[in-house]
């Protein structure tokens, strides 16, 4: 092992030199939060798949594999759809708004305070999003060391923390892009052969086993449609991908980046599916098909080769969970902190410092949370429905239907996630219902509630208007309360 030890010391002594490296580029809020809104296409395609493909997608997708076969990469799959959704149909406006959270954006719509109760929805999100990540570090350091889980959690919650607290987005950046390439090579061009040719090659995977795991629907058509809602959509809101958005350095770089990994998503779900096909393959009775990726990345790999894989593996996780504390403490800062400050704005030093001091005890806390919580598969869904029950539809409403309210987009939220935390205790954690019927309630909150309230005044949708022409210097009206 000691050639992994070698390979995985380099990449966390790596990991920290670019966080160190970051601190020297973040020097204003815009350099912390969002890198400056500086990136080109393929910085700003890299970080975006990089942040979106995290140890569920690695780990979880060959799991999906070995046990589902090829239509296990629908996981991934609804992922890679919604990335390109999204920069279809969003990304140049929401690079022209040259704001820094889903809040903002929904209070320069609507004209009014809605951001506080986004900004707790979208919180609970991103901190739940941190905490699975942080937690998935205990994995990849058992493997490697043989230490305790909680071990793993602090090893590996320090160094994102670290990276993260020092240069912000900078940093989560440029060490992103480095995860990318060893996430590229590890996973599509060491894993992915070697664990197909292992198993024989195709022909070989045919004759071992059932048909069904080369029938791309096995895995059934209502989880795709789930995954769809909940990840695919979800994606398409997240404060975590947005503000990836925002980093873009022109509209088109926006599209054009975000295309390019929305495919490279396409092409990674596939490929974790068919190391778990290979899996199945070649130990058919696994106690735990979480176990898939760990032994055949052990069993297939020579030394230094499998801590190049561990690393991957350990980039995704990284990536992950940076993205989801910057955002987590993005949302703390600009949506829920900021309404307690009394006086004038803070200078960009100021603002830097608070931006760091909230990304540091954010860390810690999501840490101490791993440490703690044994179901966040359970957290996370909960987190998830209720993001995309409480709060899609007020954004695609902000987007997409002027007649939409302020009154109509508080509604959607509030009955929104309210129906789906009901429905959640009714049905179950793991049932489909919750996101259905939150979706209904809160879209019939919201159209019905817009057209009986008065509409959105001129002024705001002027100013509105005018940041999605492109004009930075537009003014944004002071809240009204109609």
């Amino acid at each position: 092992m000691a050639g992994d030890y070698a390979v995985i010391a380099l990449y966390i002594a790596g990991m920290i030199g670019i966080g160190w490296f970051g601190l020297r580029l973040a020097k204003t809020k815009s350099d912390y939060l969002v890198a400056g809104r500086r990136l080109g296409w393929f910085m700003y395609s890299g970080t975006m798949s990089a942040v979106v493909l995290g140890g569920a997608s690695t780990v979880g997708g060959v799991k999906l594999g070995y046990t589902y076969g090829i239509s296990g990469a629908w996981l991934v799959i609804t992922i890679g759809i919604g990335i390109l959704v999204l920069h279809a149909l969003f990304a140049r406006r929401l690079v022209k708004l040259r704001v820094y959270t889903v809040g903002e954006m929904l209070d320069l719509r609507y004209g009014g305070s809605t951001s506080t109760i986004s900004g707790v929805v979208m919180w609970g999100y991103t901190l739940m999003l941190t905490v699975t990540s942080t937690l998935a570090f205990a994995t990849i350091f058992k493997v490697l060391f043989g230490v305790p889980s909680v071990a793993g959690i602090a090893i590996g919650g320090a160094i994102v923390v670290l990276y993260s607290v020092l240069g912000g987005m900078w940093s989560i950046t440029l060490t992103d892009i480095a995860q990318f390439v060893i996430k590229t090579i590890g996973i599509l061009f060491v894993l992915l052969p070697v664990s197909i040719g292992a198993a024989g090659g195709f022909d070989g995977l045919r004759a071992r086993l059932d048909a069904s795991f080369f029938d791309f629907t096995a895995i059934g058509g209502e989880t795709i449609f789930t995954y769809v809602l909940v990840y695919g959509f979800g994606l398409l809101i997240g404060q975590d991908i947005w503000q990836r958005v925002f980093t873009a350095r022109t509209p088109a770089v926006a599209t054009g980046g975000g295309v390019l990994s929305g495919a490279y998503c396409l092409v990674y779900g596939v490929a974790g599916a068919l190391i778990g096909t290979a899996a199945k393959a070649l130990y058919p009775s696994l106690a735990s098909a979480q176990d898939a990726f760990a032994t055949i990345v052990e069993d297939l790999l020579p030394a230094g080769v499998r801590g190049l894989v561990l690393a991957a593996a350990l980039s995704a996780m990284m990536s992950t969970a940076s993205g989801a504390l910057i955002a987590c403490s993005t949302v703390s800062t600009s949506d829920l902190l900021a309404k307690l400050r009394r006086g004038g704005k803070p200078g960009d030093g100021a603002e830097l410092r608070r931006n760091r001091w909230t990304t540091l005890v954010l860390g810690l806390l999501s840490i101490g949370i791993a440490m703690i919580v044994t179901d966040v598969v359970a957290a996370l869904t909960v987190a998830y429905n209720i993001l995309v029950g409480g709060l899609l539809v007020a954004i695609l409403g902000a987007l997409f239907w002027k007649r939409g309210t302020r009154a109509g987009a508080l509604a959607s939220m509030l009955v929104g996630s309210v129906v789906v935390i009901v429905s959640m205790v009714t049905a179950g954690l793991d049932a489909n219902e919750p996101i259905y019927f939150g979706l209904g309630a809160s879209l019939v909150a919201y159209v019905v509630t817009s057209l009986v309230t008065k509409r959105t005044p001129p002024e705001v949708l002027g100013a509105w208007t005018a940041r999605l022409s492109g004009r930075e210097d537009a003014p944004v009206p002071q809240h009204t309360h109609s």
